[in-house]
């Protein structure tokens, strides 16, 4: 073997490696399942899709045909965690792939990217807890919001609401993002409703200081995104950053918080522009079928 062949087979590899993650993985939109039991005895199942890091470009034809194709499950409720958007012009077309989801009872919290136009980064800055955020300019979000809130999601921007799905009550709670530090939990502290059938904490970031206080609350299922369940992940590894405080085995899918409060992060539906690639972790909406404890 010539001293020259390896550099230029490990160069194939990861030009190769690249070309998966960013050509075809990126766009192999997939939907997860899981079972939470959280609902109260002898009750029927109950169906949420979960929607989080759309990161819609108005070019995006196939992924918005992808998502609005996911109203044939007719989910009892959707929840979007946001970073829908990542254009100054994608408020149609997230508008247009969600379609007939906005006819279901949903609600919805905002995520940086639904506030921000992504900007050109460094990928190792994730590795640095505390680096500085990095924002580009303010997008038509109030746009996306109007839009959703008229055709009957609840805005769960730090308040509370209530919504009825398939026949139960349901309470939620939800905050502005903690990656930008908009988050005010005081303004919705206090115990859930204890005589709801279900009680659902949303937020974009899933910081464990505020998991910890939904759960202290009597929140039976928290659903957040934002990780990107790692984006890059490492076989056997995982997640080598989450971009928050959870921990890297938490980055994805659905986990037991504490005793009674489940959680689901989304590995999400896209990607920023400026780094378009995944690579074994595809992108995913989830549906989660509650069904009673135990």
């Amino acid at each position: 073997m010539r001293w020259y062949t390896v550099p230029a087979s490990v160069a194939g590899l990861g030009v190769a490696t690249l070309a998966y993650a960013g050509l075809y993985e990126r766009n192999q939109w997939t939907l997860r399942r899981f079972e939470v039991p959280v609902l109260p005895p002898a009750q029927d199942a109950l169906t949420i899709l979960h929607l989080s890091d759309i990161h819609m470009l108005a070019r995006q034809r196939g992924k918005q045909q992808w998502v609005r194709a996911l109203a044939a499950l007719e989910p009892d409720l959707v929840v979007n965690t946001g970073d829908n958007l990542a254009g100054h012009d994608a408020v149609p077309a997230t508008v247009a792939a969600l379609g007939p989801l906005l006819d279901r009872p949903g609600a919805f919290v905002m995520g940086s990217n639904d506030y921000y136009a992504p900007k050109p980064k460094n990928p190792l800055r994730y590795f640095f807890p505390d680096h500085k955020r990095v924002v580009g300019d303010t997008l038509p979000w109030r746009d996306l919001r109007d839009i959703m809130t008229a055709r009957g999601w609840l805005d769960l921007t730090n308040c509370r609401g209530e919504l009825k799905a398939n026949g139960r009550r349901i309470a939620l709670a939800g905050i502005d993002d903690p990656h930008l530090h908009r988050d005010r939990y005081e303004e919705i502290a206090g115990p859930a409703a204890g005589d709801a059938d279900l009680r659902l904490g949303l937020l974009h970031s899933p910081e464990p200081r505020l998991l910890d206080r939904f759960a202290g609350d009597g929140y039976d299922l928290l659903l957040a995104g934002h990780t990107h369940g790692g984006q890059v992940r490492v076989p056997v590894y995982g997640a080598p950053v989450t971009n928050c405080g959870i921990d890297r085995a938490r980055s994805r899918w659905l986990s037991a918080w504490t005793d009674r409060t489940w959680l689901h992060v989304s590995a999400g539906l896209g990607t920023s522009p400026y780094a378009p690639y995944r690579f074994a972790c595809r992108p995913e909406a989830t549906l989660l079928r509650l069904v009673s404890r135990g």
